[in-house]
Protein backbone atom coordinates (compact mmCIF):
# COMPACT_ATOMS: atom_id res chain seq x y z
CA UNK A 1 0.00 0.00 0.00
CA UNK A 2 1.24 3.49 -1.46
CA UNK A 3 1.22 5.79 1.65
CA UNK A 4 -0.18 9.47 0.53
CA UNK A 5 0.98 12.72 1.95
CA UNK A 6 -0.70 15.07 3.06
CA UNK A 7 1.12 17.33 0.31
CA UNK A 8 -0.13 15.03 -2.25
CA UNK A 9 -3.85 14.92 -0.88
CA UNK A 10 -3.31 18.89 -1.41
CA UNK A 11 -2.56 18.97 -4.90
CA UNK A 12 -4.68 16.35 -6.19
CA UNK A 13 -7.58 18.52 -4.18
CA UNK A 14 -6.29 21.80 -6.18
CA UNK A 15 -7.99 22.41 -9.25
CA UNK A 16 -7.24 20.08 -12.35
CA UNK A 17 -4.91 23.35 -14.01
CA UNK A 18 -3.67 24.28 -11.05
CA UNK A 19 -2.03 20.70 -10.27
CA UNK A 20 1.08 20.85 -12.56
CA UNK A 21 2.35 24.06 -10.93
CA UNK A 22 1.84 22.67 -8.15
CA UNK A 23 3.59 19.91 -8.50
CA UNK A 24 6.87 21.57 -9.90
CA UNK A 25 6.50 23.91 -7.17
CA UNK A 26 7.04 21.05 -4.78
CA UNK A 27 10.12 19.75 -6.45
CA UNK A 28 11.70 22.17 -6.98
CA UNK A 29 11.28 23.38 -3.09
CA UNK A 30 12.12 20.09 -1.94
CA UNK A 31 15.57 20.29 -4.43
CA UNK A 32 16.13 23.37 -2.94
CA UNK A 33 15.39 22.62 0.81
CA UNK A 34 16.60 18.94 0.79
CA UNK A 35 16.91 18.57 5.00
CA UNK A 36 13.31 20.37 4.84
CA UNK A 37 10.53 18.76 6.61
CA UNK A 38 7.37 18.51 4.31
CA UNK A 39 4.35 19.80 6.66
CA UNK A 40 0.86 21.40 6.55
CA UNK A 41 0.92 24.65 8.26
CA UNK A 42 -1.47 27.71 8.57
CA UNK A 43 -4.09 24.99 5.82
CA UNK A 44 -0.81 25.17 3.35
CA UNK A 45 1.69 22.78 2.26
CA UNK A 46 4.87 23.91 3.63
CA UNK A 47 8.96 23.25 4.40
CA UNK A 48 10.07 23.17 8.04
CA UNK A 49 14.02 22.91 9.32
CA UNK A 50 13.40 23.12 12.69
CA UNK A 51 10.69 25.03 13.91
CA UNK A 52 10.81 27.47 11.57
CA UNK A 53 8.58 27.74 8.43
CA UNK A 54 10.81 28.20 5.12
CA UNK A 55 8.44 27.89 2.14
CA UNK A 56 4.82 26.99 1.71
CA UNK A 57 2.48 27.22 -1.27
CA UNK A 58 -0.77 26.94 -1.43
CA UNK A 59 -3.73 26.83 -4.77
CA UNK A 60 -6.31 29.73 -4.80
CA UNK A 61 -9.32 29.18 -7.89
CA UNK A 62 -6.88 30.53 -10.44
CA UNK A 63 -3.73 31.06 -9.16
CA UNK A 64 -0.98 29.69 -6.70
CA UNK A 65 1.00 31.73 -4.47
CA UNK A 66 4.31 30.67 -3.10
CA UNK A 67 5.37 32.25 0.59
CA UNK A 68 8.38 33.18 2.33
CA UNK A 69 10.11 35.42 4.72
CA UNK A 70 9.42 38.97 3.81
CA UNK A 71 13.25 39.39 3.07
CA UNK A 72 13.41 37.04 0.48
CA UNK A 73 10.83 38.72 -1.29
CA UNK A 74 12.05 42.34 -0.91
CA UNK A 75 15.60 40.87 -2.09
CA UNK A 76 14.53 39.65 -5.46
CA UNK A 77 11.62 41.79 -5.94
CA UNK A 78 13.48 43.19 -9.42
CA UNK A 79 13.75 39.14 -10.65
CA UNK A 80 10.28 38.25 -9.45
CA UNK A 81 8.88 41.92 -11.40
CA UNK A 82 11.10 40.51 -14.57
CA UNK A 83 9.27 37.38 -14.64
CA UNK A 84 6.36 39.09 -14.64
CA UNK A 85 4.87 38.56 -11.75
CA UNK A 86 2.74 39.50 -9.12
CA UNK A 87 3.92 39.93 -5.20
CA UNK A 88 3.41 40.88 -1.92
CA UNK A 89 5.50 41.56 1.02
CA UNK A 90 5.52 37.09 2.27
CA UNK A 91 4.21 35.80 -1.26
CA UNK A 92 4.37 35.60 -4.91
CA UNK A 93 1.56 34.35 -7.22
CA UNK A 94 1.57 32.79 -10.67
CA UNK A 95 -1.05 31.05 -13.01
CA UNK A 96 -1.01 28.44 -15.58
CA UNK A 97 -0.44 31.47 -18.21
CA UNK A 98 2.33 32.97 -15.93
CA UNK A 99 3.66 30.27 -13.87
CA UNK A 100 6.96 30.69 -11.68
CA UNK A 101 10.30 29.79 -13.26
CA UNK A 102 11.97 26.90 -11.53
CA UNK A 103 15.06 28.99 -11.00
CA UNK A 104 13.12 31.91 -9.33
CA UNK A 105 11.35 29.19 -7.19
CA UNK A 106 15.02 27.90 -6.46
CA UNK A 107 16.58 31.36 -5.60
CA UNK A 108 13.78 32.54 -3.43
CA UNK A 109 13.69 29.51 -1.31
CA UNK A 110 17.95 29.38 -0.68
CA UNK A 111 17.12 33.12 0.13
CA UNK A 112 14.41 32.45 2.58
CA UNK A 113 16.19 29.41 4.57
CA UNK A 114 19.23 32.13 4.79
CA UNK A 115 17.75 35.02 5.87
CA UNK A 116 16.13 33.01 8.93
CA UNK A 117 19.43 31.89 9.91
CA UNK A 118 18.95 27.96 9.12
Amino acid sequence: MTMVSAHDAYIAEASEDLRPLLVRLRAELADALPDAEEVIAYKMPGYRIGKTIVAGYAAFSKQCGLYLAPSAIQSHAEDIAAAGLKYTKTGVTFSPSKPIPDALVRKLALASRRDQDL
